[in-house]
């Protein structure tokens, strides 16, 4: 049987920001961790917190809205790499999501990182999932 930890993150939190829940909570992993600390950076959630329970470990995401309407500041979660197809690039074919609106997730052999600053450092690696 086998758990794609990553696509169960993006859909809770796809979910949450459709019902308009001002928090989730998302089982804690490493790559779960840092893309949320991607996506805190980016400015798509307002903040996280790693949680012990009952000898488990969870993160707890507040989510960003806009003030106004109580729109989503993320749009939409699109998962790329999955278990049974992982997709690669180099830097010099990273793409841009949405023409730069959007951030790519990359987790790259020095860390997981957006799309940009693989462009920057000069690195390819796994596209995990695009975000805008």
């Amino acid at each position: 049987m086998i758990h794609d930890i990553v696509s169960d993150m993006l859909t809770k939190i796809r979910n949450a920001n459709l019902a308009k829940h001002q928090i989730v909570q998302v089982p804690y992993t490493k790559l779960n961790a840092n893309i949320i600390k991607v996506l805190q950076n980016e400015g798509f959630i307002y903040q996280y917190e790693e949680i012990k329970q009952n000898f488990r470990k969870y993160i707890i995401i507040s989510l960003k809205y806009k003030e106004k309407n109580k729109k989503s500041v993320i749009t939409e979660l699109k998962r790329i790499s999955k278990p049974g197809l992982k997709v690669y690039t180099n830097h010099k074919e990273i793409p841009k999501v949405l023409g730069g609106i959007g951030i790519a997730i990359i987790s790259t052999s020095k860390g997981v990182m957006t799309d940009k600053n693989a462009r920057q450092i000069g690195i390819g690696g796994e596209i995990l999932c695009y975000v805008w």
